[in-house]
């Protein structure tokens, strides 16, 4: 796809979200104003597409407090961010650019319904599912049913995360799948630019979202998930199968794919650093080393010869982290920072296909019947196995197997007898394979199964405020400022103690 349908692509997104900051009902008799009536969801669907896909790269400082990243060490360090005392604004950029393409992707799916295109509209509601179970995961209860009804209420009501939002995006992919089951309109194909058109895809990443919610709320009173995923009937994301966007990403200044763009390098003549500050963690990088896992120059570039991290929370001055390791080939292409690097241009990841097959292995593991084929460790080692494909681990299938063979943490001789003591084992490699990929799903995991065995992860800032991470964010201040009733009836938040309904 060329330079200019790729700009064409993010502009639709721009101008279909920048509608929302206004009233996007306020239509007058300028018939070269973006109004409903000119901007149909067709046009709208693509941007929003790829502007979901860039949330991927918003999850930096998971990243740090998940023992991924570290800041260089002559970079100084975020206080707020590695003492943990984080404030009202600190959430501020995800929940804006969540529901910036909410709201983009609600005009999609509700007009697109309209017009009875029901395949676009499930197409919508999918990647919302997505994006509201994120929210859901980070601040708990959040304004949902009434979030972009601005005829009705500039000051939407939070709803119960526990009994409205999460029942709603389940039985909302439920609706999708049977959608998807219907005939597409003959452009789906042309404006898909994550499934180009295949509706098959789109189910498969329908229910490993929904694999996903349902694996949170196990054991939460309310829920009949064992039920509720057997309805999958086999139909999950599997090996080579991840899912991805790209409408066309180039070299070039705003046109890189995301991931890179943000964490590879620049598009200037010569590449400059994307992200000097941004660096590996010793935490992650020794623990890699200490198992002899050959992903590490996967996830990580050597610099002279050895991957090198730096320690979380340390002041900015010390010799460890001022040549320290980027992220590497696995997640940001071959040859980084070269003419021949594919990472400009590289897909960007949704939905991996390794932690759909962790996923579908933790559900065996509670004796689920998601309709796969295989046990709980089988389909635990098809995911390790997958993890190292997806890097392109060299001779992937055998360095796997001797990964699994000869490391004890990743045995699964050693996972035990019971679901409790093989979902920790499962959730632990799989926040190993998530580096750079995930770590909203390792925080996720961390917070409802502590599955790590040790706390290397927590910054060394002297200044932290507890030797856990917090479990939540705060509220945005934009809410308290506009939102302020509503908010203040969610009571007193505390990042430490205020627990996501599904944490046990």
């Amino acid at each position: 796809m060329n330079k200019k349908l790729l700009c064409g692509f993010l502009v639709v997104g721009l101008i279909a979200s920048s509608s929302c900051k206004k009233s996007f009902l306020d239509v007058n008799d300028d018939p070269n104003r973006v109004t409903d009536s000119n901007i149909t969801p067709e046009l709208i669907f693509t941007g929003a597409e790829v502007r979901t896909g860039d949330r991927a790269a918003a999850w930096n400082f998971l990243q740090n407090w998940m023992g991924y990243l570290a800041a260089a060490g002559d970079y100084a360090i975020v206080q707020e961010e590695t003492s943990y005392n984080i404030d009202f604004g600190f959430g501020e950029g995800v929940w804006q650019g969540h529901y910036d393409r909410l709201y983009d992707l609600e005009l999609v799916r509700v007009n697109a319904l309209a017009k009875g295109d029901t395949v676009l509209s499930a197409a919508a509601t999918i990647l919302q599912a997505k994006l509201w179970g994120e929210l859901v995961d980070v601040f708990g209860n959040i304004p949902y049913t009434q979030a972009f009804k601005t005829n009705e209420t500039r000051t939407p009501k939070y709803d119960d995360a526990k009994t409205v939002i999460y029942p709603a995006i389940i039985a909302s992919l439920d609706k999708a799948v049977g959608y998807m089951g219907k005939t597409a309109k003959s452009s789906f194909a042309g404006i898909d630019v994550v499934a180009k058109g295949n509706r098959t895809t789109w189910i498969k990443l329908a229910n490993t979202l929904k694999l996903r919610l349902l694996l949170r709320v196990n054991n939460v009173a309310g829920f009949n998930a064992s039920a509720e995923a057997a309805m999958i009937n086999g139909l999950l994301i599997g090996a080579g199968e991840t899912v991805s966007v790209n409408p066309g990403y180039v070299n070039d200044v705003n046109k890189q794919s995301p991931f890179y763009g943000t964490n590879g390098y620049t598009s200037a003549n010569p590449p400059a650093d994307a992200s000097p500050p941004v660096r590996a963690n010793q935490y992650f990088v020794n623990l890699l080393k200490g198992t002899g896992d050959p992903r590490l120059t996967r996830f990580y570039s050597p610099v002279g010869g050895n991957v090198v991290g730096n320690v979380y929370g340390l002041a900015a001055g010390n010799p460890i982290g001022t040549a320290s390791s980027k992220f590497g080939p696995g997640l940001i292409g071959e040859n980084p920072g070269t003419s021949s690097a594919a990472g400009p241009t590289q897909d960007q990841w949704i939905m991996t296909s390794f932690e759909a097959l962790f996923l579908d292995a933790e559900a065996k593991a509670l004796g689920w019947n998601t309709g796969t084929p295989g046990t709980a460790q089988t389909t635990y080692q098809a995911a390790v196995t997958e993890s190292f494909v997806w890097l392109k681990v060299p001779n992937a299938v055998t360095a796997a197997a001797t990964y699994m063979s000869s490391n004890p943490a990743a045995d699964w001789a050693n996972a035990g007898a019971t679901p409790a003591s093989q979902i920790k084992f499962i959730t632990y490699q799989k926040y190993i394979a998530d580096a750079g990929t995930d770590p909203l799903e390792g925080w996720s995991d961390l917070r409802k199964f502590n599955m790590i065995p040790n706390t290397g992860y927590i910054s060394v800032n002297p200044s932290r405020l507890s030797n856990s991470l917090p479990v939540r964010l705060l509220y945005p201040q934009s809410e308290y400022t506009t939102n302020s009733a509503n908010v203040n009836e969610q009571g007193t938040i505390n990042p430490f103690t205020s627990k996501i309904f599904w944490q046990q």
